[in-house]
């Protein structure tokens, strides 16, 4: 895999060893249990895969090379550049500016805009739309482009399904800039429609089988179709694809229930004709720090801590299969650690920030489970264990015991 030249500030003393370490010896991927650091006091349990991904790094490097050799130009970013507070606030500092939010509202009047601007789009992509406007005015959306190729590849597949006549339904959050720019190119293929999770696609699935009425959908769905949206014929076809941070398992979820409500309707002999086979579309990274997590879970720790942007999508999944089996605390950085009793960290259901006391059991040894999202760089990993480490009086050295890991 390609190797991408990435500030060094973002990598770890010893993260990335203890990773290539782990790909050495198993490079087709079939041990996801996690990797020990035992500090004898405290010990940490790092996940087989976790940080930042092929998309990310991709983003990151083209976004810097951009600064580089457009000095004295005004630079922008269409809105965040990953969802990570770090590198968004770093990308700030050295004079970028954004020219929406993550939620597609202007911070930056367009009208100001020029040729001679510089225009980077996220790795989320962007719809159509956006970069209609932008060719309108004079600035070229694909000079510096970060889309992530795993994301393109799910438009590519929508691409597919809507010439092959098939619905297209996008499992995704309808509000996200990924979801909202794959349904901007897969609209223009075919008919598309959004569902948010198993629930909804339910509610889809009783819908088809005429089991709910279908005037339920304009409502229930509604901001979440294409245009001309027709129930009576374009739910006769359809093919699943994915928002590429959801949980694979949800997405397999939907997928299932859709080929069972076709199998349901039409019979098995016409199930190929009516439900597209899209298992394709799930991102690698996703995937792996997904399947990562459950071997961590399967490791008896008194808590989680996850790392990320509270809006990381990735993350809040990673966070979700966490907080069904241990208290688990999802913070952006070592700084929301107060001390050994407090921790500041992200509640992922109030969508808010809550303090926690006594986060840190009295008991010996303790031991925690840490991982993070795929826009997490590996030096805030890092630093939070390196803090928590610090409150643990007789806990072994980190580098002398991570020299004997690596050794071993």
């Amino acid at each position: 895999m390609k190797k991408f030249d990435i500030p060094q500030f973002y990598k770890s003393s010893f993260i990335t060893k203890i990773k290539n370490l782990r790909k050495d010896s198993d490079p087709r991927k079939k041990d996801f249990t996690p990797s020990l650091l035992d500090f004898g006091t405290v010990r940490f349990y790092l996940a087989r895969h976790f940080g930042f991904c092929y998309g990310v790094e991709n983003a990151i490097e083209i976004a810097y090379k951009t600064i580089e050799e457009n000095k004295g130009k005004r630079i922008f970013l269409l809105s965040e550049m990953i969802h990570n507070p770090g590198v968004n606030d770093d990308l700030l500092r050295l004079g970028v500016k954004f020219l929406m939010d993550t939620n597609g509202h202007p911070i930056f009047d367009w009208n100001n805009l020029n040729s001679d601007d510089i225009v980077i789009i996220p790795a989320f992509g962007t719809t159509l739309e956006i970069e209609n406007k932008l060719n309108e005015l004079g600035i070229n959306p694909y000079r510096y482009n970060t889309t992530c190729p795993f994301v393109e590849k799910v438009w590519n597949r929508s691409e597919t399904l809507g010439k092959q006549n098939y619905t297209i339904v996008i499992h995704g959050k309808h509000y996200h800039e990924e979801t909202r720019a794959t349904f901007s190119h897969s609209q223009i293929n075919g008919p598309s429609v959004i569902v948010r999770n198993l629930q909804e696609a339910k509610v889809l699935s009783d819908i088809i089988l005429g089991e709910k009425d279908e005037n339920l959908f304009y409502s229930f769905f509604e901001g979440k179709y294409s245009n001309g949206f027709d129930v009576k014929k374009d739910l006769e076809r359809i093919g699943v694809v994915n928002q590429t941070t959801m949980l694979a398992s949800e997405t397999q979820e939907i997928a299932d229930l859709f080929r069972e409500t076709m199998l349901k309707k039409f019979g098995e002999e016409n199930i190929k004709f009516h439900f597209a086979d899209t298992r394709d579309t799930l991102c690698y990274a996703t995937y792996d720090n997904q399947q990562a997590t459950y071997g961590l879970l399967e490791i008896k720790a008194d808590l989680a801590i996850v790392v990320g942007g509270y809006n990381s999508s990735n993350t809040s999944h990673i966070v979700e299969l966490c907080e069904e089996k241990l208290p688990t605390y999802f913070i952006s950085s070592e700084d929301k650690i107060l001390s050994k009793e407090q921790i500041l960290h992200f509640n992922i259901h109030t969508k808010s920030e809550i303090l926690s006391n006594n986060f840190i059991p009295d008991k010996f040894p303790v031991n925690i489970l840490l991982t993070s999202g795929a826009s997490c760089p590996d030096a805030v990993v890092e630093s939070v264990l390196r803090k928590v480490h610090s409150y643990f009086n007789d806990a072994k050295n980190v580098d002398e015991t991570i020299e004997t890991v690596l050794k071993s």
